[in-house]
């Protein structure tokens, strides 16, 4: 095995002896599965209620994924965690000194761990996609329908970004309470408000989850001044803004 490849496995085996952190990514499946059937269900329900102009613009695959702002927490939760654990219990010293290249022992981590996000974050995609279907009856689609495959796997996509955007503020702040304190309230409170706030909205329709989240509709509702892959574009220069600043960090300042 390789030098690399000794430092994977290290980082495999430090995740997945964590079980807060594997349990992270099991709520952020059920979660959003959960949720987004509930309010497809709902939606289901009180679909002859709404007016002509939001059943023109109803996307059903969009619909199935109105849970996911909750699920995206808990992998905001497991990027936290897989980094910030280290500094908190003092393993970071003993990291390190195994493997003193900052450069690899993060690029390791961020391998690891982001093999383990993306396919949970596409099996929550399908998983959602495929129950909140189900609930909305006559009102759904299908994956061979335009823009929905790319909808329902951009979803999984997205899911798996939070986390790796999540593991580099982690890297910033170096600190596990300071980052849920930074990252909880701004993606739960902070960036919905300027982005539905008409004096703030065009700052807000440029953060990573407003950004981001354009990959999961198929109906454009003419409220983003991008498409599906251009809101992914702006996403993933926030991640590797998020990325670079954690690197400068953990290159700079001792453990």
């Amino acid at each position: 095995m390789t030098g690399f490849g000794r430092v994977l496995l290290s980082e495999w085996t430090k995740i997945r002896s964590v079980r807060s952190t594997l349990w992270t990514l099991a709520t952020a499946l059920v979660v959003t599965a959960a949720l987004g059937t509930l309010i497809s269900l709902l939606v289901r329900t009180t679909y002859e209620d709404l007016s002509r102009a939001d059943r023109l613009t109803f996307d059903p695959t969009a619909t199935s994924f109105a849970g996911i702002a909750l699920g995206q927490l808990a992998m905001i939760a497991y990027g936290v965690l897989v980094v910030s654990g280290e500094y908190s219990t003092g393993m970071i010293r003993a990291s390190l000194a195994a493997v003193p290249r900052r450069g690899v022992l993060m690029t390791a981590k961020v391998a690891v761990a982001t093999a383990l996000a993306l396919p949970v974050g596409l099996a929550t995609g399908f998983l959602t996609f495929f129950l909140g279907q189900a609930a909305l009856g006559g009102h759904r689609t299908d994956l061979g329908e335009p823009g929905v495959l790319r909808a329902v796997s951009g979803a999984g996509l997205y899911l798996g970004l939070i986390a790796l955007f999540a593991m580099g503020v982690a890297w910033a702040l170096r600190s596990p309470m300071l980052s849920f304190g930074v990252l909880m309230p701004f993606f739960f409170l902070i960036s919905s408000i300027l982005a539905n706030v008409s004096a703030t909205e065009k700052i807000g329709d440029y953060l990573p989850d407003q950004a981001g989240s354009r990959i999961m509709r198929v109906v454009d509702d003419g409220e983003r001044p991008y498409g599906p892959w251009g809101g992914l574009t702006i996403m993933l220069v926030w991640i590797a803004a998020a990325l670079l600043a954690g690197f400068l960090v953990l290159r700079k300042r001792d453990a």
